[in-house]
């Protein structure tokens, strides 16, 4: 494999990075394809590998007997099994699988640990992470218990548009209800709703998006704040689709 040099790569952890902090890392980490619905991280299974995102999204997943709610997002803003790993343990009680087709970054869970122990800021980097992680699964719980479903799922397609080239979200009413424990009926209503007000566009098997405002303005409070954060200990979390700034988190 051709050696990785950090400046070519996507994954903005491991861009934000020092440079001797990255070369430490670099001769463990391998390319792998991100395979649609793959599996990367079961629930309750031991964590013997955990992935840098280059390309492609991963949903988090609760999974229980009534089926399964989506409980967060990670792009090449992140890392697939940070937070167990880096905070003492070697499993989690959730599911992470491939929701968009990519690549990644590979690395073993004991050589990542390694690497930290020996590299006090990568260990700080990556805990600086996990709490923006968090943030975004504590604003999910808001979005949950405020929201109505035009709000959720405008904060849903920010999300992905975040993580994704381009305004194309290549998703099913199907999926969208899945992953946001509604259903059907109730996407396909917010969905007309969206589409009315010119905020996106409906294609078989994708939804477009073609007012970004429209769609922050939507979602209110229920987005932004985990990508504040993101900026403020991390580096400039992005650019949504077409180059559009991202929204700020809004005060009190």
């Amino acid at each position: 494999m051709a050696q990785l040099q950090q400046a070519d790569l996507r994954n903005r952890l491991l861009r934000a990075l020092a440079p001797d902090d990255f070369l430490a890392l670099q001769p463990a980490l391998r390319r792998e394809d991100m395979a649609v619905r793959r599996i990367m991280i079961a629930a309750h299974t031991t964590i013997e590998t955990v992935y840098f995102v280059e390309a492609g999204i991963v949903s988090v997943t609760n999974d229980g007997m009534r089926g399964r709610v989506e409980i967060g997002l990670i792009g090449r803003e992140g890392l697939v099994g940070a937070a167990p790993v880096l905070l003492g343990d070697d499993r989690t009680p959730y599911t992470h699988f491939v929701q968009a087709p990519g690549r990644m970054l590979a690395i073993d869970a004991p050589a990542l640990l390694r690497a930290v122990e020996a590299r006090p800021a990568m260990r700080l980097m990556l805990l600086r992470y996990i709490h923006t992680h968090f943030a975004q699964t504590a604003q999910t719980a808001f979005a949950n218990a405020r929201g109505n479903t035009p709000m959720r799922l405008a904060r849903w397609l920010l999300m992905y548009q975040d993580r994704s080239d381009g305004d194309a979200v290549m998703v099913t009413h199907e999926f969208m209800s899945l992953m946001l424990g509604v259903e059907r009926p109730g996407v396909t209503a917010a969905l007309r709703r969206l589409e009315g007000d010119g905020f996106v566009r409906k294609h078989r098997g994708l939804v477009e998006i073609v007012d970004r405002d429209g769609l922050l303005e939507l979602a209110g409070d229920s987005y932004g704040t985990a990508e504040a954060e993101y900026d403020r200990l991390i580096g400039e979390f992005g650019t949504g689709g077409a180059g559009t700034p991202m929204a700020p988190s809004r005060g009190p």
